[in-house]
Parts: C-alpha cells; sequence; structure tokens
C-alpha cells in the first residue's frame, strides 16, 4: 500500500498529477541498492519534475538535488510527481530502460497510469484502488482542501496552513506560485505537486477566506 494512493480532487486537477515511487526490498536486493536509487534521482532530474525528495532529507522545496541524492541510503525511498501526463510516460520509457532492479510504484488516474503502461509495454503485476476515507469523516477538513492536504501521504500539510496561505494570497502578502511552493516543504518525500496546488488555491480564492481573521 502507498501513502500516495489518496489524493482527492477532481478529474480536470488530478489530470495534472503524477506520482512516481522506487524502492528496494529488504533481504532481497537491499544491499548497495542505493547506486541503483541514485540512479533513478538522476533520471527524474533530467525531466520536468513538479517534485522530488526522500523523506530522511526532504523535498526539493527544502533541500538541493545534491542533498537529496547525497542523503540516499540503500533503505531510501526515492520519490517524484510530475504534472504532465506526456513527460511522466517519457520518464517511465527511461526507468524502465534503465532496468535499476527497482520495485517502482506509480499513482494517478488509472485510465490515464494504464495508456503510459501500455505505450511502454508494461503489465503492472498489482493495481490497488484506494476506497476512500471511513469512520468519522466529519472531523475532515472540507474536500476543498483535502485536495491539497491529500497531496501530502503523511499529512504533514495541515488544513490551518492552506487555510493561512488563502487568507495571505487575498490580501496581497503572497504570490499564488510562491504559496504552493510554501505548501510543499512539509511534505518530506517530497510528493506534493505544488503546480496542481497553485491551480487549486487559484479556484478557490473566490470561496474561501471571506471569514478568515
Amino acid at each position: 500500500m502507498s501513502h500516495t494512493l489518496h489524493r482527492q480532487g477532481t478529474a480536470d486537477n488530478l489530470s495534472g498529477d503524477y506520482v512516481l515511487l522506487a524502492m528496494s526490498a529488504k533481504g532481497v536486493n537491499a544491499v548497495n541498492s542505493s547506486y541503483a536509487l541514485k540512479d533513478f534521482f538522476s533520471i527524474i532530474n533530467k525531466h520536468d519534475w513538479a517534485n522530488m525528495g526522500e523523506v530522511k532529507v526532504g523535498g526539493a522545496y527544502i533541500a538541493s538535488f545534491q542533498d537529496i541524492v547525497g542523503g540516499v541510503r540503500d533503505t531510501s525511498v526515492a520519490h517524484a510527481v510530475f504534472r504532465d501526463k506526456d513527460e511522466f510516460a517519457r520518464v517511465i520509457a527511461q526507468v524502465k530502460k534503465a532496468d535499476l532492479g527497482l520495485s517502482v510504484t506509480i499513482s494517478g488516474l488509472l485510465g490515464n497510469l494504464n495508456e503510459t503502461l501500455e505505450a511502454n509495454g508494461i503489465k503492472p503485476h498489482t493495481v490497488e484502488v484506494s476506497l476512500g476515507i471511513k469512520g468519522k469523516t466529519e472531523r475532515l477538513p472540507h474536500g476543498d482542501l483535502l485536495q491539497i492536504t491529500t497531496m501530502c501521504g503523511h499529512g504533514m500539510v495541515s488544513q490551518a496552513l492552506v487555510r493561512k496561505t488563502l487568507v495571505d494570497i487575498k490580501r496581497g502578502r503572497v504570490s499564488l506560485e510562491k504559496a504552493a511552493n510554501l505548501l510543499a516543504t512539509p511534505c518530506a518525500c517530497g510528493i506534493f505537486n505544488p503546480r496542481r496546488a497553485q491551480l487549486i488555491l487559484e479556484e478557490l480564492m473566490d470561496t474561501w477566506c471571506t471569514d478568515e481573521p
């Protein structure tokens, strides 16, 4: 099960959100796998990524590429997220060609992912589908805000920060782009997609922050 699986949103804004992670398997091929993971990041960095990271170092909005790669260990999980479907397909093609021996998981709208895999001649051995959130859902943030907060699979981007960010944008304290980049900083894995967040923030400007202090 992946922490990248539970992103919420509309079909339109989720069509600009493609997550990729890679890892070795403990007890199988973990020893010296850091070299393959670093090669994986090198492939990512050749493309127009929206974010990337490794949880013990952080995402690309708080750490440099050199720091992220320098922090890779055999036990690391490498993450990246892309906004463009065609660019994502090119990354998948290069990862396949590199044959790094890593377990690779991708997340996104199933139809779009299937097209990418078929174009690259890849047949997935496992497909997981999120069934949503059960329990006291009334305690969750509003659905509008969940579109942003669920982009961090560990829940590190709080609804309070999103609300404050909306107010700051409304009052001209920060631009949409800078606000979206700021929201990406708590996400240690680097799977928060600030480009998608920027579009969502822009859509929410007219319906939120009217009664905020």
